[in-house]
């Protein structure tokens, strides 16, 4: 993975002293909160119900057993024990201190971590494909050219106050496992009929209270143009992205507003302009060295399937049900990509603790190639563990209590924190995707169900991606009680759709009863048992689910 070099390492330790400084400054009284705002906002500090919550930067999904440690020891030292990773592929601490805050950025340096781009209105954390490297159907690494981005986001003088946040994802291959269509932009690494390597551009996607799937405004970049066509694009969005309202300030609502075939000709007008300039065209000799970095780790050639793996399985049910769901085919034969659930039944979604963390750092190390990866999906990934090895795997995470064969599965739920945590949220998302996957809990019944993407948000700014999610749920306040809306028939992969509102929402009382409804409603209306439930919603649309959800209201 990509090592800090000399400016990295000066930029993070001039910038954890320069917030050490603001935090002494603040807690003297000698700054006002809203004068502190925005510089604990560029740390990646936020104040939420209870406490500070400090939101740190794993650019591209990527994880070192090292790093790993270090975030298990700053979850026991200064927060609870625990840590929260994100749909931004991110991890949070939700219990920290303010004069703690200094020193945790330290320790976060030590091991080339930092807070930085995690939130204010900047390029964020520059996500990708959580299989990147591993996976058998990628055309490229896409950490490669996210880490160029990163690199030339990070300083970049004219992105630094946005009109509003700005994400960009990028994916590698035909199942887009990065949701690259739900981003400000999402960039597909792909080859043309010459074999050229370059990228489909998508601009102006976005969730939220107003939410998009963006545009394609290229079907084929050409790999040395990344750099000024995203410029072009961050400039046209800069020039005239709206300022007087931060609900209208995204990307998405520009593009919306002025026409996608008006937003591509001022990009293309300024992309053009850049070129004549020549400043940012990508040396080949700067993509191979940052490829270095990514070179995949020199692995054993073995036969194609384990012989000890399947014997194994075999003879034990908990073996066999975790290869089924959260083993997926790596590029090298004799190797998997295995998921690990942070989604044991009546778990927090997305939660870790420090002794886990330990855990997990132990296996990759042992395992893994020394590798990790964290998906948008709040789960963290082995990305390189040998077939005949899986057994052991298998057996240390489940001691560790991380074995649960739920990948892709109805109880593998994203969650927000919601209102146990955030100050915007209007309703609590980790207690319903407790009782949601405890009804569900029965492996038999998930599998029966198949694949089933769940995802809940607990107010309009969609951290969960209620709007992608197969049945998406949203907490709103009505008259101070909490109800919720659910929505069908999303999907944040290749074939991206915005979910439909199936109707009025339900009470706390009546959710889990309603999913109930809608899942018997798509296991009897499916052809068969191969037809996921994405599939029979586009079939058979909304009306059965509506029918089922309010037969007893007409």
């Amino acid at each position: 993975m990509y090592r800090y070099d000399e400016f990295d390492r000066q930029f993070v330790t001039e910038r954890v002293a320069e917030f050490r400084d603001q935090v002494a400054r603040r807690l003297s009284g000698e700054l006002t909160e809203d004068e502190f705002k925005p510089l604990r906002l560029m740390n990646g500090l936020y104040l939420q119900l209870h406490a500070y919550m400090l939101r740190i930067a794993i650019p591209y999904g990527t994880l070192t057993p090292r790093q790993l440690r270090q975030l298990a020891a700053i979850g026991r030292r200064y927060d609870r024990g625990y840590g929260h990773f994100t749909t931004r592929q991110n991890l949070q601490f939700h219990w920290i201190h303010l004069k703690d805050v200094p020193d945790v950025l330290s320790a976060l340096a030590e091991v080339e971590m930092h807070a930085i781009q995690t939130s204010g209105n900047c390029i964020r954390n520059v996500s990708a494909d959580h299989f990147a490297g591993a996976a058998a159907d990628e055309v490229a690494d896409p950490r490669v050219y996210a880490e160029i981005l990163r690199q030339w986001s990070s300083l970049h003088p004219e992105f630094t106050y946005l009109p509003r946040k700005f994400k960009i994802a990028v994916s590698a291959a035909p199942d887009d496992r990065a949701a690259i269509q739900i981003h400000d932009i999402g960039l597909e690494v792909k080859r043309n009929e010459a074999g050229e390597t370059g990228f489909g551009v998508f601009v102006g996607g976005g969730l939220g209270r107003s939410p998009f799937i963006a545009k394609k405004l290229r079907d084929f970049l050409p790999e040395a143009e990344l750099l000024s066509y995203c410029e072009a694009i961050l400039r046209v969005y800069n020039l005239f992205g709206r300022r007087d309202n931060k609900y209208k300030a995204r990307v998405k609502i520009l593009l919306h507003e002025a026409g996608t075939e008006e937003i591509s000709r001022q990009v293309e007008e300024e992309y053009e302009a850049i070129r004549a300039q020549g400043r940012l065209t990508l040396p080949q000799a700067e993509i191979d060295r940052i490829r270095a970095y990514f070179a995949p780790p020199e692995l054993e050639e073995l036969p194609a399937r384990s012989a000890r793996l399947d014997a194994a399985a075999a003879s034990d049910e908990g073996l066999r049900r975790f290869v089924e769901r959260n083993l997926v085919p790596h590029k090298v034969a004799g190797y998997g990509i295995v998921t690990i659930s942070l989604k044991a039944i009546g778990a927090v979604p997305g939660d870790v603790t420090s002794d886990q963390m330990e855990a997990i750092a132990d296996i990759a190390e042992r395992y893994s190639a020394d590798e990790l990866r964290v998906s948008h999906e709040q789960n963290l990934v082995l990305p390189h563990v040998k077939l005949d090895d899986l057994p052991e795997v298998f057996a240390l995470l489940e001691k560790a209590g991380l074995a649960t064969p739920n990948a892709g599965l109805i109880s593998d739920i994203i969650a927000c924190p919601g209102l146990d945590y955030c100050a915007l949220a209007n309703a609590r998302s980790i207690p319903l995707a407790q009782r949601i996957a405890e009804r569900f809990g029965d492996h038999e019944r998930q599998t029966l169900i198949g694949d089933l993407k769940v995802k809940i948000s607990g107010c309009i700014n969609a951290c969960g991606h209620h709007h992608v999610g197969h049945i998406g749920i949203l907490g709103v306040d009505r008259k101070g009680e909490e109800f919720y809306q659910i929505t069908l028939g999303g999907s944040g992969d290749q074939n991206a759709s915005l979910g439909d509102i199936v109707g009025k929402g339900f009470s706390s009382a009546e959710v889990v009863d309603a999913i109930e409804t809608i899942v018997e409603t798509y296991l009897a209306r499916r052809e068969n048992a191969e037809e996921t439930f994405l599939a029979c919603f586009r079939r058979i649309g909304e009306a059965p689910f509506q029918e089922a959800l309010y037969a007893d209201a007409q």
